[in-house]
Order: structure tokens, then sequence, then C-alpha cells
């Protein structure tokens, strides 16, 4: 008697295997998957003890910011990720720790370019002839060291792997006229500063209107001009409100906000003090910590990564999201324990710039008018360069 119950079940269970899944289901991102646009973020000159020592630690040094200074970061670090070992890739300055951000690697550059220049020139850009040669020091692999112009030849960049993939990219950079050109360092790469990628080379002020056109591309690199970098005797407070800005459209742009990851990060110590000695990988690095705020909905909200990052970690990001091979052997940890990306994704967090103080401010108001009359009044800007906070 229980046969036909039987066939019953069956069938039952035959019509259910035959039900398609929705095209929704077959093509519903997974894992990192859910990734499609990565934008790395890259500020001026500080440490992680500098930034963020206050956040998860005590006051160790004389120069250390708290919540009071920088309430927008402080409430990122709340909201999204923090990377607590996230090291500069090299011991010293700022040319050379670019180039991992884009190369994973300084090609032997051990420091800044260095002569006079009477402008912003810089790079493939720069003099080189014999009276005003550009140049700047690399270590060869032989242990010399040598100097050289820094318009480099026949390296590899993040720039050819993802054109070899079809993967759309820009480098968001100040202009030359602008001091921060110094640090659009794709000018020091002879295959893009002279070929068609130097389109993908933008203003920064574009990286907004981008979003607002919903054309931002897969991956982006956005470098603040000079007087929004956080670099030495440069306002933070105008650096964090340029940040607080570019997020804000980021987030209010609901499609890219879901589908976008977020990496912010300074790039090297500047000087600044920080308590945590760099472990040695190689003859050039790591350099000293330096702050990482991980921004994504698929951020672990709150989360304080002890794991060991630097600069190339963010590259190593790219390359598991967009099936990229490895440019240079420090590509090799990711940043994947900052994400949980079977959580409920996090909601956009929109934040309000702040007003300045004068003491650190880039521009402020100023004008005459007669008391009591309106009318009168005539105000113009005027540029600031003694901001310290």
């Amino acid at each position: 008697m229980w046969f036909p119950h039987f066939r019953t079940g069956i069938c039952a269970f035959l019509l259910f295997a035959a039900i398609p899944m929705t095209r929704a289901q077959q093509h519903s991102p997974t894992g990192i998957q859910k990734i499609d646009h990565v934008v790395f973020i890259i500020k001026e000159n500080r440490t992680f003890d500098n930034v963020s020592g206050d956040f998860d630690g005590d006051l160790l040094t004389c120069r250390q910011f708290t919540a009071a200074d920088i309430p927008n970061y402080f409430t990122y670090a709340r909201h999204f990720a923090l990377g607590a070992r996230m090291f500069s890739s090299l011991h010293g300055p700022s040319f050379p720790n670019h180039l991992y951000t884009i190369a994973a690697d300084s090609f032997g550059v051990l420091d800044n370019p260095f002569h006079s220049l009477t402008s912003f020139s810089w790079g493939c850009d720069a003099p080189n002839d014999e009276e005003s040669q550009e140049l700047v020091r690399v270590l060869l692999p032989s242990g010399i060291i040598t100097k050289q112009f820094p318009c480099f030849s026949g390296v590899k960049t993040m720039a050819e792997s993802l054109d070899n993939a079809a993967v759309s990219w820009k480098y968001y950079a100040p202009p030359n006229t602008d001091p921060g050109y110094i640090w659009s360092t794709f000018d020091a790469i002879s295959d893009v500063r002279n070929g068609p990628d130097w389109n993908k080379v933008v203003d920064t002020s574009k990286f907004i209107s981008d979003i607002q056109k919903n054309q931002l591309p897969a991956v982006s690199w956005v470098i603040t001009p000079s007087w929004q970098s956080e670099h030495a005797y440069q306002s933070t407070c105008e650096g964090e409100n340029a940040t607080v800005t570019e997020l804000n459209a980021l987030m209010n742009n609901a499609a890219l906000w879901n589908t976008t990851a977020v990496f912010i990060i300074w790039d090297d110590f500047g000087g600044m003090y920080d308590h945590v000695p760099p472990p040695d990988l190689d003859t050039f690095g790591l350099g000293p910590r330096v702050p990482l705020l991980v921004i994504s909905p698929y951020a672990r909200k709150g989360y304080i990564s002890p794991t060991r990052y630097e600069f190339s970690s963010v590259l190593k990001f790219i390359e598991e999201r967009f099936g990229l091979p490895a440019l240079a052997p420090r590509d090799a940890n990711d940043i994947s324990d900052s994400f949980n990306f079977s959580q409920t994704p996090l909601p956009p967090l929109i934040l309000a710039p702040r007003q300045c103080p004068l003491l650190s401010a880039t521009q402020a108001s100023v004008g005459t008018a007669v008391k009591g009359v309106a009318s009168t009044a005539i105000t113009s800007h005027l540029e600031i360069y003694n901001s310290r906070v």
C-alpha cells in the first residue's frame, strides 16, 4: 500500500529539481567577486601612532592625533576596518613608496629624485640634459648604488597587468600645475607617460565627477593635491575633508557603494614616531607603520587587523579580484581578513566635512563693508599656507 505514495514522492522530487534557477541566482557573485571597483587613496607622511595610535592604545608620542582632532577618520575606523600592522613598503620617502603602490616594487629606487627645478616637472617630464638632468639613487642587484634619470622603461606595473586583462583603470592625480604632481607616479614610467595610457592619468577632481556619471573604472588610484595631502605643514583638517567628500560621493551612489572596496593609506612615515619596529623583509624594507582604513560594505565592522600588510597587499587584492598574475614577490599577502563577504552589507556612512579652524585652513574669506549696510560688503578669498594641524 505504500508504493503509490513512494512514486508520488519521486515525482514531486523530480518536479522540484526541474525548476530552473532564476537569472539572479545563476549570476549572483560570491566572495571577493562581489567587488567590482577597487579605490586606492594615497595620502602623505604619517605614522600609525600619529594618526590612529589613540584609537586602540595609549598616547605614545608627543605628536599624536585624538578623536577630537580627526573625528571623521575615527568614525570610519569604528564603522569599518583598521589595519594595525600596515607598514610602508620601504625605508625611505615618497617616491619609492609610491612605486610600490603601482608595481609592488621600487625598481631599486632608494629615495626621491634630486635636482633644483624651476617648475613642477619631474620624472619623464624633467630635464634630461648634462647641465640640468634630474637624477635618483638606485641600488643595483650587484649592491652598487648608481644614479639615473627617473623615467623607467621596460618595467612592469599594475597598469600593464590591467591592460592585458582588459580591466579598466584610472590614476587620479594632481596636474603639473600643482606641487602634488611629484606624487603622480606614472609620470616616472615611460610606457605610460609616453604612451596611450597617459590618457588614463587624469586630474584628481575627475574622481567625483566620474562617480556621479557612473563612469568609475574597475581600479582607481586617488592622489590628492598638495594642500589636501596631509603632508607636514598642510592641513590635516582639509585633507580629512577631501577624503570625506570623496567617500560621500561614492556612498551616495548606491550601485557603486554596494560593489566597492576602498583602501586609504599614508605613503611614508614622514619623520613621525611609531613604536612598532618594522620587520626586515629584504634590503629595502619594510618601513615604519602607516595608517590603513578599509572601507566597504563588506569590511568587518570595527575590526582591527593584526595581519602584517604593506602597500603591495592592496595590489594583491586587485590581482585576486581580477585574476591577474603577481607583479613581484612582495604582493604575496592580501587583505582578506579585513573583509567578510558573507555578512549583511554595511550601509553607507555619510559624514559632514568639518569647518576647519583658521590656523589649519588653506583659504579664508576676507572683505570690507560699511557697518550695518550689507549691500556694501565686498569679499574675496585669500590663499593661506600657514596650516599646522
